[in-house]
Order: C-alpha cells, then sequence, then structure tokens
C-alpha cells in the first residue's frame, strides 16, 4: 500500500490455511484499491473472530465514493467471497472515509 497502514488482530487461533489465503487476498485487494482511487494519507486494517466468522475490516481516510454496486473490483470481490459464504459490505460516502468489512466463515 502507499500509504501507511496500521495493522490490529485480535485472533485466538489460526483459521484453516484456505481462509487465511482469502483474508490475506481480500486485504491485499482492498489495500491496493486504497493505494489506487482513496487518495487516502492512512489506512487501518483489523482482523478480529466473532463466533464463527473471521472479521477482517480495512478502512481509509481518502475520498469515499466507493461503490460495491458499480461493477467494480469490489463486486467481483465480493462475489469470491460469497462463494465461501463471505460478505463483502462498503460503506463509502462521497468525501469519505470508507469502511469495507469483510466476513469468512471459521474453519480451523
Amino acid at each position: 500500500c502507499t500509504v501507511p497502514v496500521t495493522v490490529e488482530v485480535d485472533l485466538p487461533a489460526r483459521p484453516a490455511p484456505a481462509i487465511e489465503g482469502i483474508a490475506y487476498f481480500t486485504v491485499s485487494e482492498l489495500l491496493q484499491n486504497v493505494s489506487k482511487h482513496a487518495q487516502a494519507r492512512r489506512a487501518t486494517v483489523d482482523v478480529w473472530r466473532s463466533q464463527d466468522r473471521l472479521m477482517l475490516q480495512v478502512t481509509d481516510d481518502g475520498t469515499g465514493g466507493a461503490d460495491l454496486s458499480a461493477g467494480s473490483g469490489l463486486a467481483g470481490l465480493a462475489e469470491r467471497l460469497g462463494a465461501v459464504d463471505g460478505i463483502l459490505a462498503v460503506d463509502s460516502p462521497a468525501g469519505g472515509p470508507t469502511r469495507v468489512i469483510a466476513e469468512l466463515p471459521w474453519r480451523a
């Protein structure tokens, strides 16, 4: 990522390797979007477990306007997560900030 990123991880253990790989890919893609589109000065990544779900949140202080329904790369990412019972939610009002939350199944 071309902006400073703060990462916070609070996990009791590691998820299954396949889920961990999807989580890595998801965060990587989201940070690439921050670099390319957000005009942000900083970003954060938070990772935690909630019951049987692995939760990922990527936020930035950029210009906002990311739209999951616009046929963008975010839509493709949502499709890939959906294939493993995952969910992608985007909150990105014009003017920012942007917050993207991904949920994946926790599989040990």
